[in-house]
């Protein structure tokens, strides 16, 4: 059975580089991936909003450069020599808002992993991620997401980072896609924990011994920070051993969006150069 894998793209030079990602980390397996274009017209008067309409000139105009760019994409990545006989492709280009379309694409096609870049064609430089990618990992929530910044590695991952505080029992289904890539990559998993004086109760204590049997067929090791933020720990922890990838359980948003929101260094953070996998509990 192929793997369903959902790529949106605005044809940014990041977008490019998450698909590239995506077809390298599952070219020895059998995937149909999605190429999805949202395109959309900014409306700022009653005329541009008539203009948006089916059949009109800017409508059309603006859906043939979304289907063109769409075949360029598929002339460069399922063509020639760039083609893998593992991959197939559809082609999605529809007229709605992104963050909708990535939901209803998730949901009719039965996605099972969507792979994007942080930024799109705006790419602004003072935020980390820009706003599509902050929506899908947010409100996306039936189906893991990796987001692949552009200044990531062109490697697959050797070392995947996976922070947790014990605090509550995790489904071992919920990281299928994680022990997967390890897998897959051959990549070890660092569970890392950052509390204030590094001790575990007797709940947190359980909890890691599940998280040791199910990392069983992978190579893991367990880490301890502490007398850190969590933010600023996990951005230690990475910066220091160069690792590959963040894989993080996004559970009521509040631990993930306590990382996402904090500048942990002026300038440059370090997921601005590394992939983050994104698990909903």
């Amino acid at each position: 059975m192929k793997r369903k894998i959902l790529l949106p793209t605005d044809f940014s030079e990041n977008a490019s580089k998450a698909i590239t990602y995506a077809l390298e980390l599952y070219k020895d397996q059998k995937c149909l991936f999605y190429l999805l274009n949202v395109f959309h017209i900014k409306a700022t008067n009653i005329e541009s909003l008539m203009a948006m309409e089916p059949g009109s000139e800017l409508f059309e105009a603006t859906k043939k450069k979304s289907e063109m760019g769409l075949h360029q994409l598929l002339n460069t990545f399922a063509f020639g020599d760039n083609g893998n006989p593992n991959h197939s492709f559809q082609v999605i280009s529809v007229f709605s808002e992104p963050l909708k379309a990535i939901k209803s694409v998730v949901e009719e096609k039965d996605i099972e992993l969507i792979v994007m870049g942080t930024r799109g064609q705006t790419n602004e430089k003072r935020k980390f991620y820009g706003s599509v990618a902050t929506q899908v990992m947010d409100k996306i929530n039936n189906c893991p997401i990796i987001v692949v910044p552009q200044l990531a590695k062109k490697q697959l991952p050797k070392e995947i980072v996976f922070p947790t505080g014990f605090k509550n029992p995790i489904k071992k289904n919920r990281l299928s896609y994680l022990i997967e890539i390890a897998k897959i990559c051959n990549a070890s998993i660092k569970i890392l924990h950052v509390s204030e004086d590094g001790l575990l109760d007797e709940k947190q204590t359980t909890n890691k011994i599940l998280l040791d049997e199910y990392f069983e067929e992978v190579n893991h090791s367990f880490h301890f920070l502490s007398n850190l933020s969590v933010p600023s720990a996990i951005h230690c922890f990475v910066e220091s051993r160069e690792s590959d990838m963040v894989a993080f359980i996004n559970k009521k948003h509040s631990f993930f969006e306590s990382v996402l929101n904090q500048p942990l260094v002026k300038g440059i953070a370090y997921h601005s150069k590394v992939p983050i996998l994104v698990i909903h509990e």
